[in-house]
């Protein structure tokens, strides 16, 4: 481990738990903030991971550190509140930031790590848990170019696909147009399959002639285990997450003045299911759509 660039993780949840397992795997020394929003941690303690009380002892004793939180206020807060992660950086010390963020506050945040001496790059990721703890996640990387190469090992270590998408932000911006695609598309097929619901229309037969037509693809194996038998471990994105990316995308529309209606109707059927279920996974939307149509 020698030759091994020092990790620290802030947000051990349903992802970060499965970075940091894919971090030890490939042989990084890794400490991690002690949270009560963290998944259970035996496990990275057995394989040598250290807790670690607070954001700047973290950063004091790291190389680099990635932080995998919910969105921008809690980016935000874990760096520059008076014991955050700027408190102690290391000089040239490395921020990465894999939550989904608003490309806005992604700039001012990376402008706050260089004037600590750092360096920055947002790096959201795609996908799921399940590929996230088998070190095959998706990246989309915003950095400079040097500063991408010499993080693209320990990148790698954790993900399958890394896309340098560009500047600082970038990464941010594709996420965002990204989840906008995925959960519009989860929208729709929720709605379609709640109108089917009503109309008594046989799942099966409903499943069948989308995937063999337009209505096929990634979004629709994900729903499928959901429409087919209410499994919706396919889909392990709550309902809150996608209120809150679908706000954030529509927020970045606007400050780009660029068109949003859909958006806007997307976004509005995630609040409005997100009042009461936001800790409900996204398939169960077509239930809640069959009863409150």
């Amino acid at each position: 481990m020698a030759d091994k660039q020092r990790i620290g993780m802030i947000g051990v949840g349903l992802m970060g738990h499965g970075i940091a397992t894919s971090v030890l795997r490939n042989g990084y020394p890794l400490a991690f903030l002690e949270h009560l929003g963290n998944q259970p941690t035996q496990d990275l303690v057995a394989a040598g991971a250290r807790p670690v009380s607070a954001c700047a002892e973290l950063a004091a004793g790291s190389d680099v550190v990635i932080l995998c939180v919910t969105g921008s206020p809690e980016v935000e807060n874990v760096l520059l509140r008076e014991d955050g992660v700027l408190a102690g950086l290391r000089p040239g010390g490395i921020v990465i930031d894999c939550s989904t963020a608003m490309p806005s506050s992604t700039l001012r945040i990376a402008e706050a790590v260089a004037a600590a001496g750092g360096r920055f790059m947002d790096a959201p990721m795609t996908r799921t848990p399940k590929e996230a703890a088998e070190g095959r996640l998706n990246l989309i990387v915003g950095a400079e170019p040097a500063l991408f190469a010499q993080c693209r090992a320990l990148l790698a270590s954790f993900a399958e696909h890394v896309v340098h998408a560009g500047p600082v932000g970038a990464g941010h911006q594709l996420k965002l147009l990204h989840n906008y695609v995925s959960l519009g598309f989860a929208t729709v097929l929720a709605e379609a399959a709640a109108c089917a619901q009503r109309a008594g229309v046989d799942t099966g037969v409903f499943v069948q002639v989308l995937a063999k037509g337009g209505g096929g693809g990634v979004v629709l194996e994900r729903m499928r285990p959901y429409l087919e038998a209410r499994d919706a471990s396919g889909f392990r994105f709550t309902i809150a997450n996608a209120s809150k990316d679908m706000g954030y995308y529509t927020a970045m529309a606007g400050e780009l003045g660029a068109a949003r209606a859909t958006a806007e109707a997307v976004r509005q059927t995630y609040a409005r299911a997100a009042d009461g279920h936001g800790q409900s996974a996204v398939p169960s939307l077509v239930d809640l759509l069959a009863a409150n149509s």
